[in-house]
């Protein structure tokens, strides 16, 4: 425990990202195996379920630490992070160090997992316990595992090159280890280091290569036109469809297994040889695409009557092959695997169809294309070189995403509230409204897109022009306009406005405008396709 809580202050600190590698690599080649399969666990940003709720832990911090409920409320505030208020109005209790040395694993079994399986006043008892005998660093990080709020400064990738490092193994040979779903324990840690294939579990997807955004440098600048594979951006989700072992698991992007949720994909497999992995994008389907807002009502179904598949089909859209008669393809030119799968494709039904090939002879012809984007119900133009291979992470070259331009509104600041992390005393979430007649209709919330100044700007203007507090959320005079761009647009019946936006985010603070000048929700509709 000790150890980890010293690895995660090290990487809390560092700034640089070799400083953090070599930090995680130096921790994975000493560690225990079983501790080091729970750092994996979390380093790779997977959390524990919360265990006990916020107000049940300022409770019992206001009773070990003598200081009345008000205070304990107003520091956490002030502070923003439940985790570190307690670190902090405990400084002193536990500064001599643990009272043992167990390992993370040990500690977690022992100490956290073993309330699940305890009344309030037990639980009560040994949580307040191991706060005054932990030191300051160890008990932010125990109390971030309480609440299933830990979050490392560190990326997948950063994981993968530290774990590369400490085994000697190649970066995609552990990311592809990594995919999946398993369980942290010793076996899993050692598998990370060995000389095997890393083909022990059937199901395990490969991990995903994603393209570049598009957008500093003109298209033409990529070369030549025929040199690139030109694809529509569809507006899905991207999943992996694996067959092996005489069974098929969807994975999502997100290392989600998702093969209940679409089981006429997973019947359509059955089409497909043994030993095939393919690439592609799930899409709601009625003889063309549907809007996205059609493939979010599937989302997150365990169980999917005939009739909802009837209402809201879908279809997996192939556009690569991984794998075929269980050889690994990726490190085969596109131009192959592009042609292994047409051949693969020939003859599938749906619900498996391949995703088109765009011809076009010009950049300024693509362009064209790309324009009609919108109305074709795609979000732009996929440009993946003949001649590469199937890579990880998001490299700079091989693949671009050439986006239209999103749409954009005008809109009024009308809540706010903290963040999260080292912005959880800054106000940085924002909701904003449209007028509508007389009164102001939220209309989408956003988190991103103002620099650290505008943000810090913006939070005193927030603390001083606050109307009322809900929570910690608070209402602010609705003077001020920012522009927000998005995706797309569609009918929400579970949004007050009617609408809901997609991936919204601050294009800019429009300080030149006033509320007056903000768009309307009659202008917000007329977008809808």
């Amino acid at each position: 425990m000790q150890e980890f809580a010293a690895l995660f202050r090290e990487l809390d600190e560092q700034r640089g990202t070799n400083a953090k590698v070599a930090a995680m690599a130096d921790y994975f080649s000493t560690v225990e195996a079983a501790d080091g399969a729970w750092a994996v666990y979390f380093l790779s940003g997977r959390r524990l379920k919360r265990l006990i709720g916020p107000m049940q832990l300022r409770q019992w911090l206001a009773d070990v630490s003598g200081l009345p409920g008000w205070l304990v409320e107003e520091t956490h505030e002030h502070v923003g992070d439940l985790a570190e208020t307690i670190a902090l109005l405990l400084h002193g209790s536990g500064d001599a160090g643990l009272t043992d040395d167990r390992g993370l694993a040990v500690w977690l079994e022992e100490e956290i997992q073993i309330l699940r399986e305890l009344d309030d006043d037990a639980r009560r008892q040994r949580v307040t316990a191991a706060w005054q005998r932990l030191d300051e660093s160890s008990r932010f990080l125990y109390s971030k595992l309480l609440t299933g709020a830990l979050r490392v400064g560190v990326s997948q990738t950063l994981v993968e090159r530290a774990l590369a490092q400490a085994s000697g193994q190649p970066r995609p040979v552990i990311a592809h280890r990594l995919m999946g779903q398993w369980t942290p324990d010793g076996d899993f840690f050692r598998g990370l280091f060995d000389e095997r294939s890393g083909r022990e579990d059937a199901s395990r997807p490969y991990p995903f290569f994603l393209a570049h955004p598009l957008e500093d440098d003109p298209a033409e600048a990529l070369g030549a036109i025929d040199g690139w594979q030109l694809e529509w951006k569809w507006d899905g989700i991207r999943a992996q469809l694996v067959r092996r072992a005489d069974a098929v698991h969807l994975w999502s992007r997100g290392e989600s297994l998702i093969t209940e949720t679409f089981p006429e994909i997973e019947q359509g497999a059955a089409q497909l040889p043994p030993d095939t992995v393919i690439d592609g994008e799930i899409l709601a389907w009625k003889e063309t695409v549907l809007p996205f807002a059609q493939l979010q009502r599937r989302l997150g179904r365990k169980r999917v009557s005939q009739r909802f598949m009837r209402e809201v089909p879908v279809r997996l859209l192939a556009y690569d092959l991984l794998e075929a008669d269980g050889r690994d393809l990726r490190d085969i030119p596109l131009e192959r695997r592009r042609s292994w799968l047409e051949e693969l494709m020939t003859g599938i039904e749906t619900p498996l169809m391949i995703s088109p090939r765009i011809e076009s002879d010009s950049w300024s012809d693509l362009a064209g294309l790309r324009e009609q984007s919108r109305d074709r119900g795609v979000e732009g133009i996929m440009l993946k070189g003949r001649d590469t291979a199937y890579g990880t992470g998001r490299p700079r070259g091989p693949w671009w995403k050439w986006k239209i331009s999103p749409l954009t509104l005008d809109v009024i600041l009308l809540y706010a509230q903290p963040g999260h992390g080292r912005r959880a005393n800054l106000y940085t979430d924002y909701s904003f409204a449209v007028p509508d007649g007389e009164r102001l209709v939220p209309i989408a919330k956003a988190y991103s897109g103002l620099d650290d100044a505008e943000i810090r700007r913006l939070d005193r203007w927030i603390r001083r022009h606050t109307r009322e507090r809900f929570g910690p959320v608070r209402s602010v005079e609705p003077v001020q306009v920012f522009e927000l761009a998005f995706e797309g647009i569609a009918p929400s019946s579970r949004h007050k406005s009617g609408l809901a936006l997609r991936f919204p985010r601050i294009a800019r603070w429009r300080e030149d405008l006033g509320p007056g000048d903000a768009d309307t929700l009659a202008q917000a509709k007329a977008l809808l396709p």
